[in-house]
């Protein structure tokens, strides 16, 4: 049994769309904070059990029979939770439900030393998964596309995008990173430990991405430099958190450092052809031809 947590988030769910697709459906479970909201999925075949990793006691249950656990990372920290406890409570009912391997998205810039302050969780859960016992594999994804498209959207609106200096990303969509979840887990043990970095075929910064929607467009978005302290600024007056603001300037350090610069072949081979280009991302977004 291969027990995806988080299957009602978007990237969980589409993990399980791929997953279905490559192993028989009674072989695939997942772990929800919500049931109700997994019902399709029950009616499906999916075996549909509530577990959530703020509550350790349900997981012994979600997890039952599991082969391979699929564990989503958590974001309790954005809302002053302790990720890494709920991650440990995972890895420990993974053990004790008796399975083999624990499947994690990761991320490419997982490090100790990252400026990027989720980078530091990813490299601690690694560590955690080093120290568990089990055969693990952590999936080394790249960046969110929709995460540029978000932070893109009030330049849509007013022109001009206004941010610190950054750096090259190496953009990526949930779908694709999704299938090649699904490949990996109904292939296990292609594997162990970190995958190279799961990247589109290019790294874009801020500036390039502006031009690729400007030429799609047809109209002008204008990227404009401003400081950290300013930026911060502005974040704080708009009521963002402390922690989303440390997060929000810690990508544009991180990627001046070229920490999500790398591209690397390895997501090409396990979708059998090229990832989505972020040209193409900005197109259906915007409902163009790229």
């Amino acid at each position: 049994m291969i027990v995806v947590t988080g299957a009602t988030g978007q990237l969980g769910r589409l993990i399980v769309e791929k997953l279905v697709t490559r192993v028989p459906v009674d072989r695939v479970a997942v772990s929800v904070r919500d049931v109700q909201k997994a019902q399709d999925l029950a009616a499906r075949g999916v075996r549909v059990r509530r577990g959530d990793f703020a509550d350790p006691k349900s997981l012994a249950h979600a997890f039952e029979g599991a082969s391979q656990v699929l564990m989503i990372s958590s974001n309790a920290a954005a809302t002053g939770g302790d990720t890494l406890a709920q991650h440990r409570s995972a890895i420990d009912a993974a053990r004790s439900a008796g399975a083999r391997r624990i499947v994690y998205t990761s991320h490419m810039a997982a490090s100790h030393s990252s400026e990027f302050p989720p980078m530091l969780h990813h490299a601690a859960t690694e560590q955690m998964l080093g120290e568990s016992g089990l055969a693990w594999t952590a999936l080394r994804n790249g960046f969110y596309a929709a995460s540029a498209m978000l932070l893109l959207g009030k330049g849509l609106q007013t022109g001009v995008f206004e941010a610190p200096p950054d750096g090259k990303i190496s953009w990526t969509t949930h779908a694709e990173l999704a299938e090649a979840a699904a490949v990996i887990l109904a292939n296990e043990g292609q594997y162990n430990g970190p995958t190279p970095p799961l990247t589109a075929a290019q790294a874009l910064d801020f500036g390039e991405l502006c031009d690729s929607v400007s030429s799609v467009l047809g109209r002008p978005l204008r990227r404009s430099i401003v400081s950290e302290d300013e930026m911060r600024a502005k974040l704080t007056a708009s009521g963002m958190p402390a922690y989303a603001v440390a997060v929000s300037l810690g990508l544009y350090r991180a990627s001046r450092n070229g920490e999500f610069a790398a591209v690397d072949p390895t997501l090409r081979k396990l979708l059998g052809r090229a990832p989505t280009s972020m040209r193409e991302v900005i197109a259906e977004k915007m409902g163009r031809a790229a």
